[in-house]
């Protein structure tokens, strides 16, 4: 009998901190890019992001669908959702299924506290021949917003859409952008809600 009201109350416990665990996530959505849009491709990308706080860090959890399946696509924490997309920061690769969704897990700074800053102006390591050899100085720069590109334009062109070469993947090569949080406004994308 005791064992049983004990179980009983570990089970309440579980149950009734479940909710408190979730009410701490943030929840938006990804939209199909402009660009995307624009030349009729992937009617049926979306993505859904879930921001959980990890202490001094979040976990943010991304879901994307209706895109091409077994193809690679890059995350990249923008500054503008839109072309020219401003400041630009790589988290890393999204691989799609053989039904066109995939799902990839990102540590860091996802929230009021995301920017860029560069106090001065120094020298770069020259990987790709398309990379700059110093930074420009700039004042702190909010990142707000998210961008899914397509991880080469070969995949894009299969993917019916234009065979525009970006630089949003490792080497500089990867194709247009499918999903951005476009939904949010340019100063008020779905990071900055965050404390």
């Amino acid at each position: 009998m005791k064992g049983s009201r004990l179980q009983l109350i570990i089970g309440l416990i579980a149950v009734l901190a479940t909710p408190l665990v979730a009410q701490n996530n943030n929840i938006f959505y990804m939209a199909r890019s402009a660009g995307a849009v624009t030349a009729g491709c992937i009617p049926n990308a979306s993505g859904r992001v879930t921001i959980s706080p990890r202490g001094p860090v979040e976990n943010m959890h991304v879901e994307v669908g209706g895109l091409p399946p077994n193809t690679e696509f890059d995350l990249f924490v923008i500054q503008l959702p839109n072309a020219p997309f401003g400041l630009s920061w790589y988290q890393g690769d999204i691989e799609t299924d053989s039904t066109g969704r995939g799902v990839g897990d990102f540590v860091g700074r996802f929230s009021l506290e995301t920017f860029i800053v560069a106090p001065g102006s120094g020298p770069a390591p020259v990987v790709h021949a398309v990379d700059a050899s110093s930074n420009p100085p700039t004042a702190p720069v909010h990142t707000f917003h998210l961008g899914l590109w397509f991880g080469s334009a070969a995949a894009a062109v299969a993917a019916g859409c234009p065979g525009t070469v970006t630089p949003f993947n490792g080497d500089h090569t990867a194709g247009i952008q499918a999903l951005s949080t476009r939904n949010f406004a340019n100063l008020y994308g779905p990071l900055r809600r965050l404390p």
